[in-house]
């Protein structure tokens, strides 16, 4: 249903009561496959680099918006230059059963006055890939930005090439929304970006699929899916 002005003009659906949201400071979160902490390159950087440096080539950088790094030294200012880029909230996710840092993820473009805010920098290492822990680390995030800090929207980008990630974002509930056109050089190329979102009013769903798709009765004893998350959203 639409509303007009004194003018006649369509505006927008009012927002009742709404004030900014506060900005993402939580220590960590704990599941049950994986926790998130804060990302410190003191803490997780050997055991990140460690693990980034265990994949057998760099295919997983060629949409990164940096080459893999060259040494461990590089790999030391890559952890240490996501820890501390401002406007970021970042954390190692940390494989329960090894307990090893297996990947990183942030929010990130927090625009907390719209009360809107970005998933991104999202990387794992070869032990969290294709492992139910990865799901949970970014379900995580999304409970904590809609259910606690009562966020109205997150968002999910990537560069339009990368096709894993737009379907990731898809098994997660999130909707595409577009191309952005030219929106950056990266490694030398061009990238034209991929948005994605989730609105505080599809959340339900999306929660209630997650959190069935990530109870331990979907899994067998191989950790292997019995159902797919797509089955669990209505």
């Amino acid at each position: 249903m639409t509303e007009t002005n004194a003018y006649g003009q369509i505006v927008g659906a009012p927002v009742p009561g709404w004030t900014p949201r506060p900005l993402p400071d939580a220590a960590g979160f704990e599941g049950r496959y994986c926790r998130l902490e804060r990302l410190d390159p003191a803490r997780h950087g050997a055991g990140l680099i460690a693990g980034f440096r265990a994949a057998p080539d760099d295919r997983d950088w060629t949409w990164w918006r940096t080459a893999r790094p060259a040494d461990e030294s590089a790999f030391r200012d890559y952890v240490e230059a996501n820890a501390t880029t401002p406007g970021r909230v970042a954390y190692a996710i940390i494989e329960a059963a090894s307990g090893q840092p297996a990947g990183h993820a942030a929010f990130m473009n927090i625009a907390a006055a719209n009360g809107a805010l970005e998933i991104g920098s999202i990387n794992f290492t070869p032990l969290l890939r294709r492992h139910r822990a990865g799901t949970e680390a970014l379900f995580l995030m999304l409970r904590h930005a809609f259910d606690d800090l009562g966020y109205r929207r997150v968002e999910w980008q990537c560069n339009s090439l990368n096709l894993p990630s737009r379907a990731a974002a898809l098994r997660l509930g999130f909707t595409f929304e577009g191309i952005f056109r030219q929106n950056a050089v990266t490694q030398g190329r061009n990238r034209d970006t991929a948005w994605f979102s989730i609105l505080d009013s599809e959340w339900p769903d999306r929660r209630a699929a997650l959190d069935a798709w990530l109870a331990p009765d979907n899994f067998d004893d191989a950790g292997r899916q019995r159902r797919k998350l797509s089955a669990f959203r209505t």
